[in-house]
């Protein structure tokens, strides 16, 4: 029997070696002597970032693997999938263009492209011809040029053979499987990773982006039925492209890595070049200006050291108090610092009164914020809460993300929850608490849209068999009750009263004052007495709301906001006329107090003026002059 030729053995692995670089590429950065076809503004950078275009108007840069990649055996279409990392720097703010995308092409010669939002793949004349037999995702920065069909920027999507993308969406994340995305500026200049993965079997194409971590999203941000059999040729490139138009933008390529019929490898991130903005001062690499900074580091360090030395020394035993004994889950000032990124305002609910933790901390309701734990340091109490992921009232009312609208189930679901909140407070625990400072910016929704009362830096408690006997004007113009200016006294009826106002608003969609005279509250009231009051609701709701249910929030809102304290509602009859237990009561006519209204204004006004000059502590915010018109 002939021995086998050795030379067959050397070709065989020669021709597997050949394949496996063909279908699994990797580049942690693209430093000299990688392999890529480049053509138009694309260099690679001495960091090694692969620049596509720079910020000239109207450049084309394109960047290929050199080989050829089969991706269709025998007409069987493989699967393939890509991770890249990319950096988008716009010559000014906001006004970057025009985009770059991930390309399968026949050809690394695109003769005859242009710029602008052809991305230098296409021309006017075989924009969308089937004979061009490209897949392409893009990351779009400029508003496209069709209106109809392209006419948002910031968008990623999936194009076959055109500009026109057959799926596409705005650039957002989500690192776990819900409906809350995170909304991504992708020429913000941070790096941004993408995952692209096509099942050949399935024939569907699927695209993730995300932040800088080793995770991908769970959700895709785009995932589509694709068949990409008859847009594909046997054999085709892998790379990108990019251009500019009349507004401009450097594009990078930080890192990637690419295979046909399996995961493409992680990127090492440690590994990839910084991205252009985040590189050092050209000086930082002058000996003598390194000298100086080594120098100066050293002292500071010493320095360090001495105070943290003498700061151990002079420090005194620490003692604790009852509440804190009752309320052992202390966190560590770092842990802390760390989580609230240095204590941003963002992340704060508010200030809080260190005689009220031992009792404010028991309190647990499913409409409360709940207290998790505390930190002392020096003479800085602070106060841990949950963390609530939607933000306040406020905001999805006045400030939401991305145009977002509360529907009027959410609105109704968002009143019931801080009425429940209240209950608790007013009637089902231990004491008494009276917040104090009931508003939206005070009330946070949670992941599943219900509202969590937060913010007891004002509140005070007393038995269920005592009264109130606080005598200090607190809260927030437009939510504090016209007898409060009298008597000073906190009430359940003044949380009613501010609940008024908050239910006024997130049926109106208005702020409580506004500008001139207006005052949410009188005017709600003036269009009821027309029997117009369902013309006061939010306009962004449109008609999507029952119009009973609207009426019966509004009158509500008007019953909790009457002048008579003693004709408002309780907050268990608020929650039993909001489920519909109850019949509505009927209000007091404006003109009984109209005229007790215009006649107090003047002596409320004057009280207000006395109590502000005297003392900066009578409210959480400026009081000032139209704090007389807060309401009936």
């Amino acid at each position: 029997m002939a021995l086998p030729n050795p030379l067959a053995f050397l070709f065989i692995f020669l021709h597997i070696a050949a394949f496996s670089v063909e279908s699994s590429l990797l580049y942690n950065g693209f430093s000299e002597g990688k392999r890529l076809v480049r053509d138009g503004a694309a260099v690679v950078m001495p960091s090694g970032a692969l620049r596509l275009t720079n910020t000239s108007q109207n450049v084309i840069g394109h960047a290929f693997y050199p080989d050829a990649i089969q991706l269709i055996n025998n007409t069987s279409l493989s699967s393939f999938s890509t991770t890249f990392v990319f950096a988008i720097k716009p010559s000014s703010p906001g006004h970057g263009g025009h985009g770059f995308a991930f390309t399968l092409a026949p050809s690394t010669k695109f003769e005859g492209a242009e710029s602008g939002h052809f991305l230098g793949l296409f021309n006017r004349s075989n924009d969308g011809s089937v004979s061009n037999h490209i897949f392409a995702v893009e990351f779009d920065t400029v508003k496209g040029h069709d209106e109809l069909k392209n006419s948002r920027g910031n968008d990623v999507g999936i194009n076959i053979n055109g500009v026109v993308s057959v799926s596409s969406q705005h650039a957002s994340y989500s690192y776990f499987n819900d409906s809350i995305l995170d909304h991504i500026l992708i020429d913000s200049g941070d790096p941004i990773a993408v995952w692209i993965e096509y099942d050949g079997s399935r024939k569907s194409a699927s695209v993730f982006i995300g932040l800088l971590t080793d995770q991908k999203p769970e959700k895709p941000l785009l995932s589509c039925p694709i068949d990409l059999t008859p847009v594909l040729k046997e054999k085709m490139y892998v790379g990108f492209a990019a251009s500019t138009g009349i507004e401009t933008s450097s594009h990078y390529i930080l890192g990637w890595s690419f295979a046909v019929n399996a995961p493409a490898r992680p990127l090492r991130y440690s590994l990839l070049p910084i991205e252009p903005e985040r590189q050092s001062h050209p000086r930082a690499s002058n000996p003598q200006f390194m000298v100086i900074v080594l120098v100066s580091s050293i002292l500071v360090i010493v320095g360090i050291v001495v105070l943290a030395f003498l700061f151990r020394k002079m420090r005194k035993a620490e003692s604790l108090e009852d509440w804190e004994k009752d309320c052992p889950h202390r966190f560590s000032y770092k842990d802390l610092y760390t989580a609230t990124n240095g204590f941003k305002d963002c992340q704060q609910i508010g200030i809080e009164d260190s005689a009220e933790i031992e009792s404010l901390g028991r309190l647990r309701h499913k409409n409360l914020v709940n207290l998790q734990g505390w930190c002392k340091k020096n003479n800085d109490l602070l106060i841990v809460y949950d963390y609530i992921s939607n933000g306040s009232l406020h905001s999805l009312l006045y400030h939401p993300i991305q145009n977002f609208v509360l529907n009027w189930e959410q609105r109704l679901n968002i009143l019931k929850g801080i009425a429940a909140g209240l209950l608790y407070l007013h009637e089902d625990w231990e004491q008494v608490v009276i917040h104090r400072d009931v508003k939206p910016s005070n009330v946070l929704i949670d992941g599943d849209m219900n509202a969590r009362l937060s913010d007891f830096g004002l509140s005070r408690q007393y038995d269920h068999d005592q009264v109130s006997h606080t005598t200090k004007v607190v809260g927030t113009i437009g939510y504090i009750p016209p007898e409060l200016f009298r008597t000073g006294k906190a009430s359940k009826s003044a949380d009613v009263y501010a609940y008024g106002v908050v239910v006024l608003e997130v049926a109106c969609g208005r702020k409580p004052l506004g500008s001139g005279q207006f005052v949410l509250v009188d005017w709600v009231m003036k269009l009821y007495e027309t029997g117009n009051v369902v013309h006061v609701a939010d306009p962004k709701l449109g008609s999507d709301y029952k119009v009973e249910e609207m009426e019966m929030v509004l009158k509500l809102g008007l019953l909790c906001t009457q002048w008579n304290p003693e004709a408002r509602p309780c907050i268990r009859q608020v929650t039993r006329l909001l489920n519909g237990e109850d019949p509505l009561p009927a209000l007091e006519p404006w003109a009984a107090y109209q005229a007790l209204f215009e006649s107090s204004s003047r002596s409320m006004a004057k009280e207000v003026s006395t109590m502000w000059n005297s003392s900066s502590s009578m409210s959480v915010g400026p009081i000032s002059s139209a704090s007389i018109n807060i309401g009936r």
